[in-house]
C-alpha cells in the first residue's frame, strides 16, 4: 500500500486528488505544522477496521479512567452503578 504526505494546505486544495487516491488505494496523512494530524483512507479499508479502531478508543478512555482512579480512588463507582449506565447508553446487554 502507498502513503503519500501532505500538508493541511494542500489537502485543503487537492481534496478531489486526496479522495481519488483513497478509494484507489492509498493511504494520505495529513500534516498540520509538519505533524501528523490526519489520515485518509478508502471506506473499503475503514469498514475492515472499524471494530479494532473502537477498541483502540475504549482502551484509551479506559487507561485515562484508571489514571484518575490511580490519583483518587475515591472517584471509583460500584460496579452495578456502572453496568446500568452501559445498559441504558446501549453499551451492554442486560
Amino acid at each position: 500500500m502507498l502513503t503519500k504526505v501532505v500538508s493541511s494546505e494542500q489537502a485543503r486544495n487537492q481534496w478531489r486528488d486526496i479522495i481519488d487516491a483513497a478509494v484507489a488505494g492509498e493511504s494520505i496523512i495529513i500534516e498540520r505544522y509538519g505533524k501528523p494530524t490526519a489520515a485518509v483512507i478508502s471506506f473499503q479499508d475503514f469498514a475492515a477496521i472499524q471494530g479494532i479502531i473502537e477498541d483502540m478508543r475504549d482502551a484509551r478512555e479506559a487507561e485515562a479512567a484508571l489514571r484518575v482512579w490511580e490519583d483518587d480512588p475515591t472517584t471509583a463507582r460500584p460496579w452495578l452503578a456502572v453496568r446500568a449506565e452501559l445498559v441504558s447508553e446501549g453499551r451492554l446487554d442486560e
